[in-house]
Formats: structure tokens, C-alpha cells, sequence
């Protein structure tokens, strides 16, 4: 008898490497990050999720108001329309730039700022803002910063239509120059959708920064030139050099610049910043390929504790 217990607690007793074990049986831990590599084949398996997804959170984000998707368009161009009141008219701050070139000079870096804003607050809340799908799912937790950026490209084009419509209305006719649109937009989605990915992981941990967002964005969009020519405002202000290089090298100055030169006709190319391609294409890889590895690193900790 006292045999027979012997050889049962012996069955019974754990083994003394369950790692070991599990690895002999292929198992794996649950939420475990994968190897940069495969995560990306994941992801990319997941494309027509990600597409879906951010198409149903377009669909449904003005659902419930009457206008319906005529939010999209309305909402930047009522803040175009406050802010050529402001800045146009009561504090003259166009700089010289005459109404038909001032007001598509506005509504431009309106609509290209807004991009990156709304990407930036809708990725803060990527992770905290879906912890049901997150914790009851399996998938590469990048897919919804991704497709969060993806609805804010979507939205951006359905406000192209009517931009090019002010443009037109102020007699800036579609050219060869225009072109340059699909480049532009490239980039900054990719720039984009890196800081997405950053302000995500960022804002899983720390909720309160969704609350302290608004206000980052906002300084951001004064130090950008979206309401007024940068340049000519800096040369005016007598600002020192390095101070010039470095907010008109800011990624939303560079994108919302470049944007401008291509759409309108006598956009000065001197408030262009040298090199400001490479600034273009260095923004978007530097946010691009660092903002995927810095949330690729936190993968095994979203919807935890």
C-alpha cells in the first residue's frame, strides 16, 4: 500500500520545469509579445479588420446627429471660418496675403492639421477606450491605433472635395503641382499613425493624458502656422535662427507648407524650410518605424491590471 502511494504522489507531483514542459508541447503564453517580424504578418493578416473597423467608427462617429457625415466637412471649416474672423480680420495676422490667397492658405492648414490632431486623439484612447474588445480578443494590438489613423485619412479625403471646391471658388484651378497632394498625404499618414501608435501606449498607461492632450495639440497648432504665414510672422518677430529652423521644421508646419505650395498658385516658396522633403520623409520614418516598435514593445501589457 504504502508502494502504491509512493508511485501516486510521484504521477501527481508537478514537474520541476514547467517551461520546459510547455515548450516540449508547443505551448506558449498567453498574450506573450512575438518577434517583431511575425507580429507585422500578423497585422497584415488582419488588414481587412483594420479597414472594416475604421470605416464602422467613421460610419458611427456622427450617427447620431442629424447632419450625419456633413460633420466631417463642417466641423473644420466652422473652425476655418472662426479663425479667419480672429486672425484675418480683427488681428490682421495674414501677413500681406490678399483674401484669395489668404482664406485657402487658412482652410489648407485647417484641414491638414486637423488630421494630425484627431489621429493623435483618437490613438490616446485607442487602447483605454476598447479594453472589452482588447481583453475578450486575440490580435495585434497595433490594428486599432492603425485603423484609428486609417478613419482620420478617410475623413480627410471627403474634406479634400470641398477644399478643392473653396480653392477653385478663389481661383486656384487644379494643376500639375497638385500632384504633390498624394506624397504629402502619404507621409503625414504615415508620421501620423506613428504618433498614434506613441500617444496609444502612452495613454494605456496613463488615462490622464487624454484629459491633457487638447491642450499639447492646441499649443502645437500655434507653433505651426496653421492661422497665420509662419515664416513671414517669425521674420517679423525678429526670432533668432534656431528658433525659426525649428518651429518651421515642425512636422505639422512641414506637412501643412508643403500641402499649400502644391494647392495654391503664388504660395511664396520661401516659406518653405530647406530640405523640406527630407524633413517630410524623415518625420514619417522617424514617427513611422519608432512609434510601431515603441508600441510593439508594450504589446503583452494592454488590457492588463
Amino acid at each position: 500500500m504504502s508502494q502504491l502511494l509512493v508511485q501516486d504522489s510521484e504521477r501527481i507531483r508537478p514537474p520541476e520545469n514547467p517551461a520546459a514542459l510547455a515548450a516540449a508541447h508547443g505551448l506558449t503564453v498567453s498574450g506573450a509579445r512575438v518577434g517583431l517580424r511575425e507580429y507585422i504578418r500578423q497585422l497584415w493578416g488582419r488588414r481587412h479588420f483594420i479597414l472594416a473597423f475604421s470605416q464602422a467608427k467613421l460610419t458611427a462617429q456622427y450617427s447620431q446627429a442629424k447632419l450625419g457625415q456633413v460633420w466631417q466637412v463642417a466641423t473644420p471649416l466652422l473652425n476655418a471660418a472662426v479663425y479667419f474672423f480672429i486672425f484675418g480680420l480683427l488681428l490682421k495676422s495674414n501677413r500681406g496675403l490678399p483674401n484669395d490667397t489668404y482664406i485657402p492658405f487658412l482652410v489648407t492648414g485647417v484641414f491638414v492639421f486637423t488630421f494630425s490632431q484627431n489621429s493623435a486623439m483618437a490613438g490616446v484612447r485607442a487602447i483605454s477606450g476598447n479594453l472589452g474588445l482588447v481583453r475578450a480578443l486575440h490580435f495585434p494590438r497595433a490594428s486599432l491605433p492603425i485603423s484609428f489613423a486609417l478613419q482620420q485619412l478617410q475623413q480627410l479625403l471627403f474634406s479634400m472635395i470641398v477644399l478643392a471646391v473653396v480653392l477653385v471658388s478663389f481661383g486656384h484651378f487644379p494643376a500639375l503641382a497638385w500632384l504633390l497632394i498624394v506624397p504629402t498625404l502619404a507621409l503625414q499618414f504615415v508620421f501620423n499613425t506613428g504618433l498614434s501608435l506613441i500617444v496609444a501606449r502612452l495613454g494605456a498607461k496613463t488615462p490622464d493624458l487624454a484629459q491633457l492632450l487638447p491642450f499639447i495639440l492646441r499649443t502645437w497648432m500655434y507653433a505651426s502656422g496653421v492661422m497665420f504665414p509662419l515664416a513671414r510672422t517669425l521674420e517679423h518677430a525678429g526670432a533668432s535662427k534656431w528658433i525659426s529652423d525649428a518651429m518651421l521644421g515642425n512636422p505639422a508646419a512641414v506637412y501643412m507648407d508643403l500641402m499649400r505650395y502644391a494647392l495654391i498658385d503664388n504660395y511664396p516658396s520661401s516659406n518653405l524650410p530647406p530640405h523640406v522633403w527630407a524633413l517630410a520623409v524623415g518625420w514619417a520614418a522617424l514617427f513611422g518605424v519608432g512609434g510601431f516598435v515603441y508600441f510593439w514593445k508594450a504589446e503583452e501589457q494592454y488590457g492588463r491590471g
